[in-house]
């Protein structure tokens, strides 16, 4: 049987997942400060609106009108996506507090009570019927109650999978961190992606590599890619090697 993949739209991307992420796979994105992770979940997104797949943002370390300002920035207005319903954006940064905050429609007023988190995030995907979620980021989650990580990593897993969404979850790491983000998360995600920003020959070059995909071939090797006004464009065709000290 055929595996139905959803088609990124990031220039590159899915030639080196032969031919897009497997649907309903939850996808750890993770990388250090500057590599590109929100940047990725945004044009994730946006490339599925404009292919008729509606979306879902979960702000944790973002005010929901900055995440605009930015997504806006590459030329990607979800204004009239969110106005049609096909778009929502999860404020689960300012708790509700202040102007701006107070109208927004999905607010998690206390961001780390986790069922609440879960409750509206699922909310929010039946309402616009979500086939795409990126999370940004669930760092935050691990540094708030490390010991439960893995439990809501686990659990959002579940309600994503199981109402059809494929989904990315961005994970912040150092940038002489080895692993993709908190303890036995890496374990519960279905793919790992990282990202990497590293001096090469005197220069920082932009790499990404996958070093999981449940569910499909993918390249073995590590790709430079650029960041442009247009969004990411990753080189599938060229191979960067990365020495690292240790």
């Amino acid at each position: 049987m055929a595996i139905e993949r959803v088609f990124t739209g990031i220039p590159g991307f899915d030639e080196i997942l032969n031919g897009g992420i497997p649907r309903r796979n939850v996808v750890l994105l993770s990388g250090g400060p500057g590599t590109g992770k929100s940047i990725f979940g945004y044009q994730y997104l946006y490339n599925g609106l404009v292919r008729g797949q509606p979306g879902v943002f979960v702000a944790l370390e973002e005010h929901p009108v900055q995440v605009r300002l930015s997504m806006a920035q590459f030329g990607w207005d979800v204004a009239p996506y969110e106005e049609k319903g096909r778009f929502a954006l999860v404020d689960a940064f300012t708790a509700g507090i202040g102007e701006a905050a107070r109208r927004e429609k999905y607010v998690v007023k206390a961001p780390d009570d986790f069922q609440m988190l879960i409750d509206t995030i699922r909310a929010a995907v039946k309402e616009v019927e979500a086939e795409r979620v990126v999370i940004d980021s669930v760092t935050t989650l691990y540094i708030t109650k490390p010991m439960l990580a893995r439990s809501v990593v686990l659990q959002l897993k579940k309600v994503l999978s199981g109402l059809g969404c494929t989904s990315i979850l961005i994970s912040q790491v150092s940038v002489t961190e080895r692993g993709f983000g908190g303890p036995g998360v890496e374990h519960a995600a279905d793919g790992i992606v990282r990202l990497d920003l590293d001096e090469v020959g005197g220069e920082l070059k932009r790499s990404i590599i996958v070093w999981k995909m449940r569910g499909t071939s993918h390249s073995m090797r590590r790709h430079p890619f650029d960041i442009t006004d247009r969004g990411i464009i990753i080189k599938p065709k060229e191979v960067i090697t990365v020495y690292r000290r240790e």
